[in-house]
């Protein structure tokens, strides 16, 4: 156990260590750096003003004991706004692949009253929080970080209204049905967009574990305990679909087919369809399980199911710009 003078050493380093990291970002990018003293619980340790609508703030986690930077834009027009959370796929944006960098998410939202918060982590995390701390993946606690810890931090930053939606794509669009189930008061419209929500039965297990172990080198036995237990059940967003009624709900895929929506890039437009295609046309499966169990509980959702587009960026931005005509009247934007 770390003593008192450790710990607090320890912070002072990782602040140092942000501090440089903002001050050498806001200058390659035009901005302004400035630190903000600790309240109680998580806090902003820094500031990297980018533009007069787009911040980037480092948020210290108490639950996970790092800090994580988040992406928000914000209007230009100012005053309190809602809130949508957006969601990044199985490398948490931690690759460089993300809303931010691979769409024009800052022009969609750039005309619209609401700031958009973008968290850089959670790679193939689930967006959950895990039982046991992963030799590979690390500590995960990201259900408290994005219903509790990070949601007071924005409404302290930015002086929002308090009222929030959240979307998330691929590995992350299963995730945000569940941390609206698991805090019911933070989200009210969903955005699920080509994802799996299933997390339980045989279809649900292996998906999950293909991003969890496959891809990510972790034991997903150390995110929800033994497969298929409890956990496993309670975090199954179609098994606890009628948590999810009285909320506004958008869920989209499509066929998997290649097409002009997906703006591949031409030098790899074989392998990217062929692999996208794949991943799509089983994650139009996956919506259509979501659906039907919605449409058996009689809770209304916008379903929308494209006939072209595999796993792609040019997809995903489609689908969240469709989703917006249900998530903003929802939180009064």
């Amino acid at each position: 156990m770390r003593s008192p003078g450790t710990t607090a050493r320890v912070r002072r380093r990782i602040l140092h260590s942000i501090s440089l990291t903002g001050l050498l970002v806001g200058t390659l990018l035009g901005g302004t750096f400035s630190a903000h003293a600790a309240p109680a619980g998580a806090y902003v340790e820094g500031v990297v003003q980018v533009s007069n609508t787009i911040t980037r703030i480092f948020v210290y986690s108490p639950s996970m004991n790092r800090v994580i930077p988040n992406d928000v834009i914000h209007p230009a027009t100012g005053g309190p706004a809602p809130t949508f959370y957006l969601l990044t796929g199985i490398g948490g944006g931690e690759d460089g692949i993300s809303w931010f960098n691979n769409t024009k998410v800052a022009q969609f939202f750039a005309d619209k009253n609401v700031n958009v918060v973008l968290p850089v982590g959670g790679k193939y995390s689930m967006y959950t929080d895990w039982v046991a701390d992963d030799p590979v993946l690390g500590r995960n606690k990201w259900q408290t970080y994005l219903t509790r810890e990070l949601p007071a931090v924005v409404d302290r930053q930015f002086g929002t209204t308090g009222v929030n939606a959240i979307g998330g794509v691929s590995m992350g669009a299963g995730p945000v049905l569940d941390l609206a189930i698991q805090a019911p008061d933070v989200y009210r419209g969903v955005g699920s967009y080509s994802g799996c929500a299933q997390t339980s039965d045989p279809n649900g297990q292996a998906m999950v574990r293909s991003m969890v172990e496959l891809r990510g080198g972790g034991n997903a036995a150390n995110m929800w305990g033994p497969i298929g237990g409890p956990l496993w059940i309670q975090h199954d967003p179609v098994v606890q679909a009628e948590r999810l009624r009285g909320k506004a709900l958008f869920l989209s895929a499509a066929s998997g087919l290649p097409g002009p929506i997906d703006d591949h890039n031409p030098l790899l437009t074989i392998p990217q369809a062929i692999g996208g295609g794949t991943v799509e046309a089983i994650t139009k499966g996956c919506t259509a399980v979501m659906d039907a169990r919605l449409r058996s509980l009689g809770i209304p959702a916008t379903v929308v199911y494209r006939s072209e587009g595999s796993h792609s960026w040019g997809l995903f931005e489609a689908e969240m710009q469709d989703s917006w005509a249900v998530l903003g009247p929802a939180i009064g934007a």
